[in-house]
């Protein structure tokens, strides 16, 4: 099972994403486990995840997560796709970083 942490101002809006995200992913046999969860936690919630996400309102905090966790994919969620909430197209990039 792959875990993916979202991590956005407050969690809220990444909530929505990580439903999205989670259909898409039962939809194609994928074993993903989503959580959502504030900025501030990053440290508590990111050693376990295999990527994590930023919400693109807080993608200036992109290089400060990459220092805290050097050997893991950190990247801010694509614009559009957060916007519109597709979860097929960041469980697709969360595959590609994975390599699955």
């Amino acid at each position: 099972m792959r875990k993916v942490l979202l991590v956005c101002a407050a969690g809220m809006s990444t909530s929505l994403l990580m439903n999205k995200m989670r259909e898409y992913a039962t939809s194609i046999g994928y074993d993903i486990e989503v959580d959502a969860h504030p900025v501030s936690t990053v440290t508590e919630h990111g050693a376990e995840a295999d990527v994590i996400l930023l919400g693109p309102q807080i993608r200036f905090n992109l290089n400060k997560v990459k220092t805290l966790f050097p050997e893991k994919p950190v990247e801010a969620i694509d614009i559009q796709a957060y916007g519109t909430m597709n979860g097929e197209k960041v469980v697709t990039h969360v595959k590609d970083l994975l390599g699955d």
